[in-house]
């Protein structure tokens, strides 16, 4: 994976992290919340699609309509799941577990899918940058995970990160192989979501409003940023990149939650925390080629 390509995945981790912290806060509002952020990544990121079609175009046949449909309906579900997950478990528990699981199964998925071929230092890059989230998450003390609430977390992390990894194959299948840019596949994805949820958001105005209160800066927020991660990822997948190693290189993002955790919640961050940060580093950089 080239330096830019690499670049390019880190700073999505970035803002993916910023982004899951945000919709953390707005947990309890749920479906509402999931369709505002979706209303606004859809009319803000409008403008930039309609350039592109104007430049670039897109194929339009059935496997690229069912490519979007199916992107839309995983990432809606993906959504979802994780709002009830950050409702009944901790984001600590949450958030890793799925980041874990994501990209441990779009791997197995690219290799199975794709025909990408492992390397032994992909291979170990991945098993280092699984074993250092799940030390993120519990700072060593794998025992927390038969708590009861840790294993909500365990069944709704789960769950989501194989959401991921369902959307994640998609997506890369739609920007590699079918030719369709991110910026439009990622658009019509969302649009897709507010399509499904449209008739929800009628039926339930008062309530979805109420949820609503005091969130709104989130949904804009989020509504931005998740957007821009993801096409970040796009990118770099279309620029060459192997998917079997921009998906693990995304979990960098627990990395940067430890340290948002520690320089912004003042969290504390135990040796178990710091050897995970540490595995994380060392499986990006096996991943990458750089060693």
């Amino acid at each position: 994976m080239s330096v830019l390509s690499l670049s390019m995945v880190v700073l999505a981790a970035l803002i993916h992290a910023t982004w899951n912290l945000l919709a953390k806060r707005a947990a309890h509002a749920g479906t509402a919340f999931v369709a505002a952020s979706t209303l606004v990544a859809c009319s803000a990121y409008l403008p930039w699609v309609l350039w592109h079609l104007t430049h670039g175009g897109m194929p339009l046949n059935g496997p690229v309509m069912a490519c979007i449909v199916a992107s839309g309906l995983l990432h809606l579900v993906y959504s979802m799941c994780l709002q009830k997950g950050y409702r009944v478990a901790d984001l600590s528990v949450v958030y890793p577990v799925a980041r874990a699981t994501g990209p441990l199964l779009s791997s197995i998925g690219a290799f199975v899918l794709l025909g990408e071929a492992p390397s032994a230092h992909g291979l170990l890059g991945l098993a280092a940058i699984v074993l250092g989230i799940g030390l993120i998450c519990t700072d060593g003390r794998l025992a927390m995970f038969r708590q009861p609430r840790a294993l909500a977390g365990v069944r709704w992390g789960g769950a989501t990160g194989a959401l991921i990894a369902g959307y994640t194959v998609v997506d890369a299948y739609g920007v590699k192989v079918l030719g369709v840019g991110p910026v439009v596949l990622d658009w019509c994805s969302n649009l897709v979501r507010l399509c499904v949820l449209a008739p929800w958001m009628l039926r339930n105005r008062g309530p979805a409003l109420a949820a609503m209160r005091g969130h709104w800066w989130l949904a804009v927020a989020v509504g931005l940023l998740s957007p821009l991660s993801y096409i970040l990822v796009l990118a770099a997948l279309e620029m060459g990149a192997p998917l079997s190693v921009v998906a693990p290189t995304r979990e960098m993002s627990m990395m940067v939650g430890a340290l948002f955790g520690l320089l912004i919640l003042r969290e504390r961050v135990g040796p178990g925390r710091a050897a995970g940060c540490v595995l994380v580093v060392l499986g990006v950089l096996l991943l990458s080629g750089a060693w």
